[in-house]
């Protein structure tokens, strides 16, 4: 889909990076970018989109150092902050690719591919910008006011973060036994796929899912203690599934009670 758009980055590093990158490969017109140490002042200028893309804590210091320009949408790229690191500028925005970018060509051949994008805006010419972009990469998007800003990251940050921290404890328990990570890989992406076809409650197997404690507690009783933190949270964590499951079985025979004749 090309576009007659022109955006600027300043923090071209692997999130902003890879955004521009896409951007141009779908006819966006790429302004230099501004990286560290470089003056902000005139970023706004001759440009549509204007992205900050720096640390979380340096937004607002950043925007506060750039000239407004009434024309110019100015946007972040952080999933946890609001618009009101941008208060200097007429027309604000945020715009997170929720997306892992390990590196900004990694990142650019996923956002290509289309990707969910979390969007926020003070305006609607603001919000229709933002949409053009999503639009013009393929990609799909949901709005996300500042009071909900930090929940969603923090959702994010657990469907992506902290999944790799829960394969590094597989893996240390796996190496124990003399089993390398690769070999759980495809069983993970199944999960992923279960989960995409049936929904989190229905995705979950296993011993906690069947009710089946004698397993857990042979579980509890091989690994090494210094992984048994993580393993009772998570094991709790999937008896909270199991319980929507039957909470869910409830509700559904509540709305469908059974008539015998």
């Amino acid at each position: 889909m090309n576009s007659n758009h022109s955006v600027r980055i300043i923090g071209p590093g692997r999130a902003g990076g890879a955004l521009v990158s896409a951007l141009a490969q779908v006819g966006w017109t790429v302004a230099l970018p501004i990286r560290h140490g470089e003056s902000v002042e005139a970023a706004a200028r001759d440009v549509d989109l204007l992205l900050i893309a720096t640390p979380d804590g340096a937004i607002a210091e950043i925007a506060s150092s750039i000239t407004p320009v009434p024309t110019t949408v100015v946007a972040h790229l952080s999933g946890a902050r609001g618009l009101d690191v941008l208060a200097s500028h007429p027309l604000r925005a945020a715009i997170h690719p929720l997306t892992s970018m390990p590196t900004a060509t990694v990142g650019a051949e996923r956002l290509a591919r289309g990707a969910w994008f979390a969007l926020d805006a003070n305006s609607q010419d603001a919000m229709a910008l933002l949409e053009s972009l999503v639009a013009s990469l393929g990609g799909r998007s949901f709005v996300v006011n500042d009071e909900h800003r930090a929940t969603y990251h923090a959702a994010a940050a657990i469907a992506s973060n902290h999944v790799v921290a829960l394969l590094g404890s597989a893996e240390r328990i796996a190496a124990s036994a003399g089993v390398p990570i690769e070999a759980y890989l495809e069983l993970v992406r199944a999960t992923i796929d279960n989960i995409e076809d049936l929904g989190v409650i229905d995705a979950l197997t296993g011993p906690v899912a069947r009710g089946d404690w004698e397993t857990v507690a042979r579980h509890r009783e091989a690994i090494d203690p210094s992984e048994l933190k993580l393993y009772d949270a998570l094991v709790e964590a999937a008896q909270r599934v199991v319980e929507s499951r039957t909470a869910d079985t409830d509700s559904t025979s509540d709305a469908n009670p059974r008539t015998d004749s």
